[in-house]
């Protein structure tokens, strides 16, 4: 069995998922955040091979011919996926990894790896969630309806997921988020691979 963890976090924009995620690889050790291919260019101060695997259309297209993908979708003009060899290599290396997709992304993960772990981020409010989006400065009122419109879509799918989190005080939601992966490390079938020396000491065969 693969010791490590895949986890899907998804949450609408604006819930808080990226700042949790990214606590959560700051606090938790061997936890890593995937990184997808894109073919969208890179905007400034992202590097290749750091925040995305940058590639063009065509190698984009030979990889989903070729099978490599978990998922992928296309988004606003642009291609995304999850390279499925980088994610088992890890898994099997015992590292827990999490991917920040959709919920459409999410139904291809679960159908091709039914073993990986769903988490669902939520806002406390509408209120909230929209509040949070006007926060940002950077968008048109026509652009957070939009968003807030989306944003019902996808929170539409929560009952998808196997853990459900209201990120309303940000380390109350990060120590909830920290306990599922804990958690999930001490069940009995990934232990007894973990400590196979310390139980063969202590309960001979």
């Amino acid at each position: 069995m693969r010791i490590g963890t895949l986890y899907i976090v998804a949450a609408p924009s604006g819930a808080g998922k990226t700042s949790l995620v990214k606590a959560l690889v700051e606090q938790v050790p061997g936890v890593e955040v995937s990184i997808s291919y894109t073919t969208r260019p890179p905007r400034p101060g992202e590097r290749n091979g750091v925040n995305y695997h940058f590639v063009d259309r065509r190698l984009f297209q030979q990889m989903v011919d070729r099978g490599e993908f978990l998922e992928h979708a296309e988004v606003f003009g642009n291609f995304y996926g999850t390279a499925r060899t980088n994610i088992l290599e890890r898994l099997d290396a015992g590292i827990d990894v999490i991917l920040e997709i959709d919920w459409q992304g999410a139904r291809q993960v679960r159908m091709a790896l039914p073993e990986s772990v769903g988490i669902f981020i939520i806002p406390p409010s509408r209120q909230a969630l929209e509040q949070r989006l006007r926060n940002r400065g950077q968008d048109a009122e026509e652009v957070i309806a939009r968003r807030m419109r989306e944003a019902t879509d996808e929170m539409s799918h929560y009952q998808e997921f196997d853990y459900l989190l209201v990120n309303d005080e940000f380390e109350r939601a990060l120590k909830d988020l920290c306990s599922i992966v804990i958690a999930r490390r001490l069940r009995l079938e990934v232990q007894q691979v973990k400590l196979q020396d310390l139980l063969q000491d202590l309960v001979p065969q």
